[in-house]
Parts: C-alpha cells; structure tokens; sequence
C-alpha cells in the first residue's frame, strides 16, 4: 500500500524532484503488531537528512502521525518512509521548491532474514566500491544507484551479502547493512566519515554497548582485519542483527556477541 501526502495513493507528480534527481531522503522501518520498532531513530534521521540536504521545513508532528496511521494497518512487515524536496525548480536549482512531498510504501516483512538469523550467512567482497564523499557520508540518501550495482552484482554471483569497500580499500558496510567484528572483548566498526550509510541499528547497537562489557571503536582499516575477528555480525532495523558464518576463505563460529545483544534488537 502507499500513500502521498498522509492520503493513500500511489502517483506522484512527474515533476517531482526525487524522481529527476534524487533529490530527498528515506528510512525503512519495521513494523510490529501496529507499531514502528525505534520510531524515535528514524525520525531523528529525517530530520538530520532534510538539514544537510537543505530541503523546506517539514511538519514533523504531522508526519508522525502519517507514519503511525500507516503502521497500525501493518500486523508484521516494513514501512519506507521517503521525504522528496517536491516538485518546482529550475534544473539543479532549489529556488522556489518549497513543498516537500511525502511518500509512505508498505511491505511484507522479508521472510529469509528469519532463516538467515537461524543458519547465519556467508559473505564475499564485492567488487565495486563506494566513492568518498564527506558532506554525504551517513545519510540515507534516495540516491543509491552504487547500492543497485553492488546488488546486481552480489545476484550475479548468488551472494547472499557481500562486504563493500571504499575506494581507499577501507571497509565500509554491505550492501543493505551495516556490520560489526569482534577481537575478545574489543567491538570494531568501519568509521562512516567519507562513505556509507549510519544504520538506525548500527546507531542502536553502539548506544547498548556503550554501557557494556565491550570495548567499542569505530576503524578505518583494510579488508584484512576480518582475518582476525573472532566474530562477525551485519544488522539493520529490519534484521535486526545476523550471525555471519563465513566471509571468503575465514570462518566465524563464535555467538558470545550476538547473544548479548539479541535481548535488546
């Protein structure tokens, strides 16, 4: 189901600046027995998206309700959430763009990652890599053309996820996650500064093990450094979190991490 503008529907003027550019921002929410799963993340992530891409003010009340109407229809599935600047403009230009549209669309919940959290997933390195842009990097931007290339590569090969680079050779994340390895009692996670996405569960997971018994720091490091994790874990708000068994020719059979956290994704 969709809606525009807090109404159901499902078109969109062709005008539209996120259709011609991309030009606007998303979250993907779970949705469970009617209610949003860490509503307050997302919507803080929105807002931090609409500033730094400069987009009109938006009704943050009213919008709120729009994204709680829509879960209660929702017995267990997603919920995207997608803010374009709206439609006006001189080519690139912003100028007089002041209405930003408002897009809701609803989906069954991905059935697989249940069988992923049971059996964990193998991962391969991808070979494309993300380009390094530091005013961009961390936000879910609704331009992710590298995403659909690593994607269709990742289908290519029959990968089920895949670790993605930057073009330093720095990790990053995988395609539709964010990832955490672990050294004895030392968590690690790529730093997102210059690439990436800074996941609702990936920034719900750093505030848990902030009051932990894990050390937690975030790394710019080589492909390299996964030889000597102890174990590996991908999340996002959907997942929440699953167990990775393999990543090329390295194994993992460690839970300790994952088990600690289960309770609170």
């Amino acid at each position: 189901m969709y809606w525009v503008n807090g109404k159901p529907d499902s078109q969109i003027p062709l005008g539209d600046r996120g259709l011609h550019y991309g030009d606007g921002c998303f979250t993907t929410a779970r949705v469970h027995k009617g209610k949003i799963q860490l509503l307050e993340r997302h919507i803080q992530r929105l807002k931090q998206a609409t500033v730094l891409l400069l987009m009109a003010e938006i009704d943050w009340h009213q919008l709120e309700n729009e994204i709680q109407q829509a879960a209660m229809q929702i017995d267990d599935g997603v919920l995207k959430v997608m803010l374009t600047r709206g439609s006006g403009g001189r080519g690139y230009s912003v100028n007089d763009v002041t209405c930003p549209t408002r897009i809701m669309a609803s989906s069954p919940f991905p059935q697989h990652y249940s069988e992923w959290r049971e059996q964990g997933i193998a991962l391969v390195l991808c070979p494309l890599k993300l380009a390094k842009n530091a005013m961009l990097a961390g936000v879910k931007h609704l331009n992710r053309l590298e995403q659909v290339l690593i994607r269709a590569e990742l289908d290519k090969c029959g990968a089920q996820e895949g670790i993605v680079l930057d073009t330093d050779d720095r990790l990053i994340e995988c395609c539709a996650a964010n990832f955490f390895w672990r050294q004895g009692w030392h968590v690690f996670t790529p730093r997102l500064d210059h690439a990436g996405v800074n996941g609702i569960m990936r920034q719900h997971i750093m505030s848990v093990l902030a009051d932990s018994p894990y050390q937690l720091e975030e790394v710019s490091v080589p492909f390299e450094a996964l030889a000597l994790a102890d174990e590996v874990f991908i999340c996002n708000a959907l997942m929440p979190i699953i167990p990775v068994k393999q990543i090329e020719g390295w194994s993992y059979s460690s839970h300790q991490l994952y088990d600690y956290l289960s309770p609170f994704c």
